[in-house]
């Protein structure tokens, strides 16, 4: 959990989840355990004040390169398993970034876990596995499928929870055109944080 001491709307993070608006020049304190955190409030101003933008105006939307009907006419997985709901940048055959909406309606959170809804690794890396399929096929040659090969390097640095966005990247590392085989490297964002990062490697075929 995470404590943000906001100073005229500017959020520092805390090992607490507690938020709290400071007037200006008032000091606000947290405890935690014995250590306790003070912050000014006259700590610099937000970018989002100092624009006057609300902040139900001020997070980023991605517009669409490939929107979900673009996605389902080249990938064949469809519910519970098709893990992408936007293309946001696209090179045919060298890189995709896609984004998935994580919500607590998705159908695994019930089950991991219940007390503590995490979205599983395994998914994240599907999910990536599923970007790096659109960067390479030809979204032209309907016939055209990829199969997952193999997983190497993988590491999961932060859980992805109900309300995350999910921004994925893949990038084509090496090609063996003559088997079909593709080395590609996938990483995980949620905001700055790098949640997930591996080498992919992919089978192109029919």
């Amino acid at each position: 959990a995470r404590c943000c001491h906001a100073s005229e709307g500017r959020a520092m993070a805390c090992p607490r989840r507690v938020y709290v608006t400071p007037r200006h020049g008032e000091r606000r304190k947290c405890y935690v355990g014995k250590r306790r955190l003070a912050r000014s409030a006259s700590e610099g101003e937000a970018s989002v004040a100092n624009e006057g933008i609300g902040i139900e105006k001020s997070s980023t939307s991605f517009e669409a390169v490939m929107d979900i009907d673009a996605i389902m006419k080249i990938l064949p997985h469809r519910y519970p398993f098709l893990l992408v709901d936007r293309i946001v940048k696209y090179e045919q055959g060298k890189e995709a970034v896609g984004l998935k909406n994580v919500t607590i309606n998705d159908n695994f959170f019930p089950g991991h876990f219940p007390a503590r809804p995490i979205m599983p690794g395994v998914l994240i890396v599907e999910a990536l596995a599923q970007v790096g399929g659109i960067a390479l096929m030809d979204p032209d040659d309907p016939k055209e499928n990829f199969f997952f090969g193999g997983i190497d390097g993988c590491k999961f640095r932060k859980p992805v929870v109900p309300g995350d966005t999910l921004m994925l990247k893949v990038a084509l590392k090496k090609m063996n055109k003559r088997f079909g085989v593709a080395k590609t490297t996938a990483q995980a964002f949620v905001g700055e944080d790098l949640v997930c990062e591996a080498e992919l490697t992919l089978y192109m075929g029919n």
